[in-house]
């Protein structure tokens, strides 16, 4: 029975669309983790992505694999929600505190989109660490890996570098003197204690800070994130995901990506998602009152895991806890220089397991001791002297500047 002419013609544009259309382009659904296996480009569109589907992983792939995935997912719900945020959001001391009221009290669903930004970027910290974690009690960096687990180092670094500029964005009391402490303390660092000068751009935390900050955390990193995360995939694609010892690489063998792997990635991506949202919805994150470079808060309210981290390193050890974070960070990228024995079991590995105790242990102490810092630090308060001194005139009321602000943000500079 012959077709109808409009089912004909459909038929027709979709055979040519397939032919004009290079496989190539599948790499997109590749690099969002729909796609696993290669792409052959010497076949048609269809024909390609069935292929593809059809790629087998190993059979040692379960989910305990899954923390990978949920970093990346994090990070492109950060994207999404940052570039939303980015809308509305003013990167001057005038107006970033304002426009941040703005969103979270008139934009629709403005709460919810910067307070999944919020636990976005701690839900990511932890996963990526619980990653790494993963990979290098398994020794996982071991060669021909040895790259890939740089790669990873860097992205910590990023995703680290990304928390703290975008940390003094909403420019309240507690992210500005937060960044204070933590710029004063780099400051007094060896070697790189001249970055802290490089990022403040001023005598203190100011507008040229802001500036520079909101330029890092919108223009440059996510480039530099997305340049690394792109081989990243491509060297865990080339050298396979590492076997357990004693076990072999067994591409071809195991359980194909579609529908199994892909459906497990699927439900795992489904739960993260849904308790971000939920914790976003029950635990929203406080707003201080707005900046003020002369004038201490009563306490410090963090709201970014790295942040606690960063302050017990700070108010116990001083610049000796950078100093320390740093040497450790040294030492896990040259690990796999001179861990290279074909030895998987942690035991037999006494150097990487006294790193990774270390390290990772060591993170969730500082952690859970950061917790309990909610007070200026004492050398913040002879700061906070010398940059505002008896002749200087009073600083306005917080309350009616705050509320001079937010009315004018909103009469018309939107």
């Amino acid at each position: 029975m012959e077709r109808p002419r409009p089912l004909q013609w459909l038929a027709q544009f979709w055979a040519d669309l397939k032919r004009s259309t290079d496989a190539g382009i599948l790499g997109v659904a590749r690099f969002l983790g729909l796609l696993y296996g290669p792409i052959d480009r010497s076949l048609p569109i269809d024909q390609a992505l069935r292929k593809a589907l059809r790629h087998r992983l190993p059979s040692y792939v379960g989910w305990r694999h899954a923390f990978g995935g949920i970093t990346y997912l994090l990070f492109m719900a950060l994207v999404v929600t940052g570039v939303l945020l980015a809308f509305y959001y003013r990167p001057s001391p005038q107006e970033a505190y304002p426009s941040i009221q703005f969103i979270v009290s008139e934009v629709p669903m403005g709460w919810l989109v910067r307070d999944l930004h919020v636990w976005s970027a701690n839900l990511i910290v932890i996963a990526l660490l619980a990653h790494m974690a993963r990979v290098f009690f398994a020794a996982a960096y071991k060669p021909p890996r040895e790259t890939n687990w740089l790669i990873g180092l860097l992205l910590l670094f990023v995703v680290l570098v990304f928390g703290g500029t975008g940390y003094l964005l909403p420019w309240d009391q507690w992210s500005y003197w937060t960044v204070t402490e933590v710029l004063d303390t780099i400051d007094g660092v060896p070697v790189i204690g001249a970055l802290a000068d490089l990022l403040r751009g001023d005598v203190i935390v100011s507008g040229a800070t802001l500036g520079r900050f909101f330029a890092l955390h919108v223009i440059i990193l996510p480039w530099i994130a997305f340049a690394l995360i792109l081989f990243h995939f491509n060297l865990t694609r080339k050298h396979g995901i590492a076997p357990p010892q004693g076990r072999e690489r067994g591409e071809g063998v195991g359980v194909p990506f579609f529908p199994i792997h892909l459906l497990r990635s699927f439900t795992v991506g489904t739960l993260v998602l849904a308790v971000t949202i939920t914790a976003a919805a029950l635990f929203p994150r406080p707003i201080g009152d707005p900046a003020d470079a002369f004038q201490l808060p009563d306490r410090l309210v963090s709201s970014w895991v790295v942040v606690d981290v960063s302050l017990a390193l700070i108010r116990y050890l001083g610049t000796w806890g950078f100093v320390l974070f740093t040497a450790l960070g040294i030492a896990l990228a040259l690990l796999p220089l001179f861990d290279r024995r074909p030895e998987y079991r942690l035991r037999r590995r006494p150097l990487a397991l006294i790193l990774g105790l270390l390290f990772f242990g060591g993170y969730l102490v500082a952690w859970a001791a950061g917790r309990q810092l909610t007070s200026a630090p004492p050398n913040l308060e002879t700061r906070q002297e010398t940059v505002n001194p008896s002749s200087e005139p009073a600083p306005q009321p917080q309350e009616e500047r705050s509320e001079e602000r937010t009315s004018e943000f909103q009469e018309g500079e939107l």
